[in-house]
């Protein structure tokens, strides 16, 4: 046996409920794989998200599917083939770069011919509440820079204007999780203008964008559920001008990184999220996140207690991890 292949559930506790218009979290729910080779353990990090069909033991499932293989070395390009996008493959995906980068002394970021991790501003998000009360919780963090603002079709206006007063400086971005209609996407053109918005995030459901062809938005409209890999491309040409990248839905760093440069060359803006998650999740997204106009990396601060070697905020920027927590 080459490998030893570990596989473990963990849930973070939130400071406080996450809700967005398709439902609430209070914990980050997650599953932790570790590859031990040669004295050296790669890790990586997954959410299942139900949204796309999966669940914990699902998961957990796909991953034991692979264990024989995987104890054998198998690779990158393989895991590929083996399972689909996804929690699973991004987990695997994710230790396996770690692991490598530790068996070859090659970081990650020189693999992929990219400079060092650097520090970054990552949107902070207000999940849904009254306008009231998040027109208080973004006085608190006014200074944030870049503020992701959820919302679903109940009354988003109230919303984001009670966001905009609280913080008139701050750049926004207003995320409804596909729960708007083309109808309400038209009428509220002239607020989200007004707002200052600088990009709109799935306002409608994915399997009903085609109403997007035609339509001339005024703030830039982009992929999260719509584009999950490098094949989703062509049918977002028209409907969207940006496409949220995030490595729980690629299935990984691997095609992660593809897919970047495939929407590049494209003419799409970038933008680099995530789950709710630890800082063992976000780390391989930050290879990517600088190249993107939008970041929206804040999940490890939603955690009452993350990793303490993780990530850290400071003045609004995200600071990375020490090369030792993964990827060299």
């Amino acid at each position: 046996m080459l490998r030893e292949l570990n596989i473990s559930e963990r849930s973070f506790p939130l400071v406080a409920p996450f809700r967005i218009a398709r439902g609430v979290k209070y914990a980050a729910d997650v599953v932790t794989v570790e590859l031990h080779q040669a004295g050296r353990t790669g890790r990586g990090e997954s959410v299942p998200y139900a949204r796309y069909g999966e669940s914990m033991a699902s998961v957990l499932d796909e991953i034991e599917s692979l264990r024989a293989e995987l104890a054998a070395g198998m690779g990158r390009d393989e895991l590929q083939l083996r399972l689909p996008p996804g929690a699973a493959r991004n987990a695997l995906d994710a230790a396996m770069w770690d692991l490598d980068s530790q068996l070859s002394s090659v970081p990650v970021w020189v693999q992929l011919g990219r400079p060092p991790r650097a520090t970054l501003r990552s949107a902070i998000t207000l999940s849904i509440d009254t306008p009231a009360r998040m027109g208080e919780a973004a006085a608190r963090i006014a200074d944030a820079g870049l503020i992701k603002i959820k919302v679903d079709a109940d009354d988003p206006a109230a919303r984001i204007e009670a966001v905009r007063q609280a913080a008139p400086r701050a750049h926004l971005i207003v995320d409804p999780n596909e729960s708007w209609t083309i109808e309400i996407l038209r009428d509220l053109q002239p607020l989200l203008e007004r707002a200052g918005v600088e990009l709109l995030e799935q306002p409608l459901p994915a399997d009903a964008d085609e109403a997007l062809l035609g339509f001339h938005s005024r703030i830039p409209i982009c992929a999260d559920e719509a584009c999950h890999v490098t094949a989703d491309l062509p049918r977002l040409r028209g409907r969207y001008q940006a496409v949220n990248i995030k490595l729980d839905k690629t299935g990984g760093l691997t095609e992660a990184w593809r897919l970047l440069r495939a929407a590049r060359a494209d003419g799409f803006k970038i933008m680099v999220g995530c789950m709710v998650c630890s800082s063992l999740g976000i780390t391989p997204a930050l290879e990517i996140a600088r190249e993107a106009e939008f970041i929206d990396l804040d999940g490890p601060l939603w955690l009452q207690h993350d990793y303490a070697d993780g990530v850290s905020l400071h003045d609004g920027f995200l600071l990375p991890p020490a090369p030792a927590f993964w990827g060299g």
